[in-house]
């Protein structure tokens, strides 16, 4: 089945292991996993280690020797996966297991509700556990092999106290009334597209998108997307088929030829070998003959960022102060996006549903309706205060 790494880790790196660990984890409610990987030179994930714990062992998977396709097994199953910031690990599970968890707790969400930020592992682990994770080297290349003893503790010690944590942070959630909130914010996370973005909304990404014309818009959907398209196909980053700079210059210039295509700022005459700059001259004259009411255009309801007015930045110091209230992480409880869409009358955003909309939302409300006002508390907090109504009858 494997080397031990340590007396209770093993070392998977052959299908027979591998289907004997699924065997024990499909048996198990809860277990820990991890994952270590490397995007920087391809466009999906490339996965080089996955770490898995449970109650009575440890074990740390190589997928540049084993396919871990099997483990959807125990991700579908009815066991509880303990992971922390999870975002990125439910990518690369999807990726190579074709499915992310069918249940999860997030210990840096948890950890988020219950005043202690968003806290690094090895704080949680210090803070709960009493111990230090070892140190290991932010830039290892974890796709060489053989791993070395020390990469092989550092990458075994991710997994290795997830279910101390879990139980504690759970425990403390229970008393302090959030469980239900947290397991809600967890399944939101769970529940969240994954993968790689739409190409026709691509565009959205570019900077100063929002504010171009209709017709360069068009353009900028069908070369972003084309963009996009061709990375996937070629495993590679976006910017590696075409830069930031020149795709924002082809938007603005619609170049019709080869020689405009050249005088395109930020354009390396290296792209056009093959057919690439033949493509991104047809996506430039599809964008330039797409009828207009087929722009993807991104959600609408509020101005940009940039533009938003006092009421936002009211809504949002307020929201600052209920997370110091409540000891929350103040991005948890709601973005500046978040609180400008829902003040601009948007029905679909976080703050309007679940567990925001009862601590967030009817603040928001009552502060966009001119009920209350924000004061300093005098010791660098925010309190609000009731306005008198506008006839003179009192407070609201």
């Amino acid at each position: 089945m494997g080397t031990p790494v340590q007396q209770e880790t093993l070392w998977i790196d052959e299908p027979v292991g591998l289907e004997r660990l699924v065997e024990t984890l499909c048996a198990e409610p809860i277990y820990a996993l991890d994952t270590e990987f490397h995007r920087e030179k391809t466009y999906f994930p490339r996965v080089a280690l996955l770490q898995l714990a449970w109650r009575d062992g440890l074990a740390l998977v190589d997928p540049l020797a084993v396919d871990v396709a099997p483990l959807r097994r125990v991700l579908a199953g009815p066991g509880l996966v303990v992971l922390h910031a999870a975002e990125q690990d439910l990518e690369v599970l999807q990726h190579v297991c074709g499915c992310g968890p069918a249940r999860l707790f997030d210990t840096q969400i948890a950890a988020s509700f219950l005043g202690r930020g968003f806290a690094s592992l090895a704080r949680l682990v210090q803070d709960v556990v009493g111990q230090r994770l070892p140190k290991g080297d932010r830039l290892t290349d974890w796709t060489r092999r053989p791993l070395t003893g020390a990469q092989l503790e550092y990458a075994a010690a991710d997994v290795a106290h997830l279910l101390t944590i879990e139980s504690s942070l759970r425990g403390e959630a229970e008393r302090a009334g959030v469980l239900p909130w947290i397991e809600e914010e967890c399944e939101r996370m769970r529940s969240r597209p994954v993968g790689a973005p739409d190409p026709e909304t691509a565009w959205w990404r570019i900077k100063g998108s929002r504010g171009l014309p209709q017709r360069q818009k068009a353009v900028a959907q069908e070369v972003a997307g084309w963009r996009e398209r061709s990375a996937a196909r070629r495993d590679l980053p976006p910017r590696f088929i075409l830069s930031e700079l020149a795709l924002a210059g082809i938007v603005h210039r619609s170049p019709n030829d080869a020689a405009d295509l050249e005088q395109v700022r930020g354009w390396d005459p290296r792209a056009a070998r093959g057919t690439t700059a033949a493509e991104i001259l047809e996506a430039v004259q599809r964008g330039l003959a797409m009828p207009l009411d087929q722009i993807r255009v991104p959600p609408r309801g509020e101005p940009p960022l940039e533009e938003a007015g006092p009421l936002v930045a009211l809504g949002v110091a307020l929201v600052a102060g209920i997370a110091a209230e409540r000891r929350f992480e103040p991005s948890m409880l709601a973005s500046r996006g978040d609180v400008q869409a829902y003040l601009s009358g948007r029905s679909d955003t976080r703050v309007g549903s679940g567990w925001r909309r009862e601590i967030v939302a009817g603040a928001l409300d009552q502060l966009g309706r001119g009920e209350i006002a924000l004061a300093s508390d005098g010791s660098g907090g925010i309190r609000t205060l009731p306005l008198a109504s506008r006839d003179g009858a009192g407070p609201a």
